[in-house]
């Protein structure tokens, strides 16, 4: 199971993600209490092993701006999570390593997933960000053969029972191992990434087993 750590702010943070087993750190250049700046970032990915994914998350920021701080920023990906276009993704596409697109639960953008050419889809919560869980029942219309990742209000104490109910390729989370807004918890990513794997060692998802990887990331089921 894929397990992306986001909100990260800081260096501790960060390396504490990966020394627990993330497989990606995320990074929110959208207005937050978790905002950072390329700057920040760049300092930050300079310390991670370069196995690990470094992802910029956007909202509602223009294709130029965005693959601007993202180079800037050193990352590997692009996370759109706000109303961008097709045409918006295909523009970012060709400058970063994998592009992830966030959709809301339910929402019939989802449908048109395969026109922004994007790598992983991601279902969240209808707010970004604030930890809430959104109605699982809704992701039972995502072809099983799509890399997707789920979102929202994921803790350690539901991230086992979301991915038994789901069955996603990823998961990922931010406020669910929180100590307070930008500052995370190492107990609670330990917690949480133990737990993701080993709910994700009980799927057995024959038509994953050879497309499990996006350029160079890891994923050990």
């Amino acid at each position: 199971m894929w397990v992306k750590i986001c909100g990260i702010t800081n260096e501790t943070d960060a390396l504490v993600a990966v020394g627990m087993g993330a497989d990606a750190v995320g990074f929110v250049f959208a207005p937050s209490p978790r905002q950072v700046t390329a700057g920040q970032v760049r300092d930050i990915v300079k310390r991670l092993p370069p196995e690990i994914v470094t992802v910029g998350v956007f909202r509602d920021q223009g294709p130029d701006q965005v693959i601007d701080l993202a180079l800037a920023a050193g990352l590997q990906a692009v996370q759109l999570h706000g109303h961008e276009t097709p045409s918006d993704a295909r523009a970012i596409r060709p400058r970063v390593q994998a592009l992830i697109v966030a959709f809301p639960a339910g929402s019939h953008s989802v449908e048109r997933f395969d026109e922004y050419e994007a790598d992983a889809m991601m279902l969240d919560a209808p707010t970004p960000g604030s930890g809430e869980v959104f109605d699982w029942t809704l992701v039972d219309s995502i072809p099983t053969n799509r890399r997707w990742i789920l979102a929202g209000g994921l803790s350690p104490d539901n991230v086992g029972h979301a991915i038994a109910t789901t069955k996603p390729w990823g998961v990922d989370v931010s406020t669910g191992v929180e100590a307070r807004p930008g500052v995370k918890d190492p107990r609670l990513i330990r917690t949480f990434i133990s737990a993701a794997r080993e709910a994700g060692e009980q799927l057995h998802r024959p038509e994953m087993e050879h497309d499990s990887m996006l350029f160079d990331w890891s994923y050990d089921g």
